[in-house]
C-alpha cells in the first residue's frame, strides 16, 4: 500500500530541495521528523509540513499508524522557471530565472494492514442506497 502527497510550486531551487530529501529518503517517519524540525534550509520545514500531510493522508484514508511507515519514495522535479531581467550595461539586460521546485513524496507501510471486513461492506451497503429504490421484478 502507497501513501502519496505532492507538493508544488515551492519556491526554492530543486537543487538545493535535493540536498535536504536526500537525508530522509528511505527512513521511517519518527526519524526523518526529527531530522527535519532541525534543519536549517528553508525547504526542510516545506518537506515537514508535505510529510505530515502525507502522515494525515494515511491515518484518515487508509487508517495506517504513525509508527509503521517509513519513506518509500521522494522525488523532487523542476517546475517553470519565473522569468525576470536585470539591467547590464549598455542598456542590455541580462536572464534571471527563478527556479521552482515539484515533491512527490510515498510512504509505504512495513507490514501490510488489512481493511476488516465491516467496512467493506458499509460501504455496499452505501453505494446500494445511492444507487434508488429497488427494481420490481417484470408484471
Amino acid at each position: 500500500m502507497e501513501i502519496k502527497a505532492k507538493l508544488n510550486y515551492l519556491r526554492v531551487a530543486p537543487r538545493k530541495v535535493r540536498s535536504v530529501v536526500d537525508l530522509i529518503r528511505g527512513k521511517e517517519i519518527k526519524e526523518a521528523e526529527s531530522q527535519l524540525k532541525f534543519m536549517p534550509r528553508k525547504a526542510g520545514k516545506s518537506i515537514l509540513m508535505l510529510l505530515k500531510s502525507a502522515i494525515a493522508n494515511a491515518k484518515n484514508n487508509f487508517n495506517v499508524e504513525k509508527d509503521n511507515l517509513y519513506i518509500k519514495e521522494i522525488v523532487v522535479n523542476e517546475g517553470t522557471p519565473f522569468r525576470r531581467g536585470r539591467a547590464v550595461s549598455r542598456g542590455r539586460s541580462a536572464p534571471i530565472l527563478k527556479r521552482i521546485s515539484h515533491i512527490i513524496l510515498t510512504l509505504a507501510a512495513k507490514k501490510e494492514v488489512k481493511i476488516p471486513a465491516a467496512t467493506r461492506q458499509d460501504t455496499k451497503v452505501f453505494s446500494e442506497k445511492q444507487a434508488g429504490p429497488p427494481q420490481s421484478e417484470g408484471l
